[in-house]
């Protein structure tokens, strides 16, 4: 059962590396671009120190040298990875032990965390770093002095460890390695002379190691080496350039960037102040613009009516010939501010003629489907009218429909279809 149980561990630690090279090679048209390399092989050689168990007269009173170790290490990122190790180990007894001699052979699947990423040692330095690993594995025993004993004492393994590195090149670094194995179900004491009555954790073993990491890949640094504050300062630059780019647009083109513009609603042409605010100086609603524009009208009109005196005629044809107009932002309901006053000068026209009645029409522009957009002007017409409502004109004096889309203007011009999102009155005496 051992013997299957070593074999079985053995082929897992292969076979997750294999399938992450598959996997890795299918998502590689998907994933990212990665700036750095991620695999690696580090050999090492070095001391070891078994502590425990030993039978009476064998020990090792110093680290002796004699064991190796191969692995194939992966990064995940420049912070985590894993790797897949195998070392081998001669251990025998001191000058004043008794004579023994006991082979070592383990394999072990460990986690590997860049310590020295998150102890900021890239801040001063890009020469010397630091790995901390712990994983599990397995470890075969073959005793051979003074008991020959043919079957392999296997074992589960538990290992913590530390290692500096020192960076020689892109491809190259320099590693000194402390790691620590505690053995679980160790049948037999490391001098293979007597067995184990424990069978928990009870074995512990030390090795120290010097050796090296060569780098593979095609970037132009590995993982270990990767100073990520480069990313971060542009990523952190990228934001501060889109937070400008968002505060410095002008939704209404006023030439007033949105975050001094404190009516982002103005219609295109009118001129503003430097908060982007329609210019009133009256202070009656109507941007002054605007207000010119429909003084001309109305001058030119009193003109032709002064001869017959018909001033609430001519101030009929004005709102029947579509002078006066409510009109809304994309895909709302909400009058402009500035239409409130086409709002009152309806109204004020309303209660100077008790006897005149209106109708209010809505309209939406071109964009959306034509069963939204006569829901959507017939929506329009009722908030006018409810506002007319609401300020003291008789609702049975009013009536509103929707017409749907207003197709007169250029569908592909944004400041002609806020021409047509609009209410406009006709009035009957």
């Amino acid at each position: 059962m051992k013997k299957l149980l070593f074999s079985v561990l053995l082929l897992s630690g292969a076979a997750v590396m294999a399938q992450d090279t598959m996997m890795d090679d299918d998502r590689t048209a998907d994933r990212e671009v990665i700036p750095y390399n991620q695999w690696s092989i580090d050999f090492g050689v070095g001391v070891h120190k078994p502590v425990r168990p030993f039978a009476g007269g064998y020990f090792t009173n110093t680290p002796t040298f004699g064991q190796a170790d191969l692995g194939v290490r992966y990064m995940i990122n420049d912070k985590f990875g894993f790797s897949l190790e195998g070392g081998y180990g001669r251990i025998e007894g001191d000058d004043e032990s008794r004579p023994f001699e006991t082979q070592v052979y383990r394999v072990s699947l460990e986690g590997v965390v860049n310590a020295g990423n998150f102890l900021g040692f890239k801040e001063w330095t890009n020469r010397f770093g630091l790995l901390a690993h712990g994983g599990m594995g397995v470890t075969g025993l073959k005793y051979q002095e003074p008991l020959d004993i043919e079957d392999m004492d296997q074992m589960l393994n538990f290992t913590v460890g530390i290692t500096p590195q020192l960076r020689l090149s892109d491809r190259i670094a320099l590693f000194g390695d402390l790691s620590i194995f505690g053995h679980v179900r160790q049948d037999r004491t490391f001098d293979g002379t007597q067995p184990q009555v424990l069978k928990g954790f009870d074995g512990f073993l030390v090795n120290a190691s010097v050796g090296a990491s060569f780098y593979l890949g095609g970037n132009e640094v590995h993982a270990d080496w990767y100073d990520n504050s480069v990313d971060s300062r542009l990523d952190d630059l990228e934001g501060r350039v889109a937070i400008l780019e968002t505060n410095n647009a002008d939704d209404d083109q006023d030439g007033v960037p949105n975050y001094l513009d404190r009516d982002n609603t103005t219609e295109s042409g009118v001129r503003v102040d430097t908060k982007g605010r329609a210019l009133d100086l009256n202070k009656n609603g109507i941007p002054d613009d605007m207000e010119s524009a429909l003084d001309a009208r109305y001058a030119m009109k009193g003109a032709t009516n002064g001869a017959d005196g018909n001033a609430d005629g001519m101030i009929e044809k004005l709102i029947n010939d579509g002078y006066v107009n409510v009109y809304f932002e994309f895909n709302s309901t909400k009058p402009t501010q500035y239409s409130l006053s086409s709002i009152n000068f309806l109204a004020t026209y309303m209660k100077d003629n008790p006897g005149a009645s209106a109708t209010l029409t809505g309209y939406a522009d071109e964009l959306g489907s034509d069963e939204y957009n006569q829901d959507l002007s017939e929506r329009r017409a009722k908030m006018v009218n409810d506002i007319l409502v609401a300020t003291g004109v008789d609702a049975g004096r009013l009536s509103y429909e929707g017409n749907g889309e207003d197709a007169s203007v250029e569908k592909s011009s944004s400041p002609a279809r806020q021409l047509v999102r609009r209410v406009k009155f006709q009035v009957n005496n």
